[in-house]
């Protein structure tokens, strides 16, 4: 009767330990209609940017996704990016992509033909100021023992 107890007692302790996942969070359909379409990335900006150097979803530095064209559809989350500096390497990707109901950005960055749940890397990003024609993404990077934003403003190509 003992071992019964302690096995349910277990079993309620793990049961309410679980944590939530940013992917298994339900999906925020207003923000997500709401980004749908063309945009550029128009600027990446962070403290202490004129002397750190923060290399964006280990693609590239970060200045190189200034300028970027990103294409999201939001009925089948999923959309193309595309870095077009000049002074950078060219880089072209698929992408898979959502919001959740706690404003977060999640996005999986594919390589050509690959399917998304092959991938197990992906980036959780903070949804701001979201207007009709603008929005921010806010990644937190560690800068010397610190947490600090990077914020990457997005405007809407019309």
């Amino acid at each position: 009767m003992k071992k019964l107890i302690l096995g349910i007692a277990l079993l309620i302790l793990l049961v309410s330990c679980k944590t939530t996942s940013a992917t298994a969070t339900k999906l925020d359909s207003k923000s997500q209609v709401a980004i749908k379409g063309n945009w550029i990335l128009s600027t990446v900006t962070y403290p202490g940017s004129e002397y750190i150097k923060v290399n964006s979803f280990q693609l590239a530095d970060s200045k190189c996704f200034e300028g970027s064209t990103w294409k999201f559809i939001s009925n089948n989350n999923k959309g193309e990016m595309a870095l077009t500096q000049p002074n950078c390497a060219a880089f072209s990707s698929p992408i898979i992509w959502f919001v959740n109901k706690d404003g977060q950005f999640i996005l999986k960055v594919l390589n050509a033909g690959e399917k998304a749940n092959k991938v197990r890397d992906g980036y959780v990003l903070t949804v701001a100021n979201q207007t009709e024609n603008a929005f921010q993404l806010l990644d937190k990077i560690d800068v010397g023992g610190k947490m600090t934003n990077i914020i990457y403003q997005f405007q809407k190509v019309n």
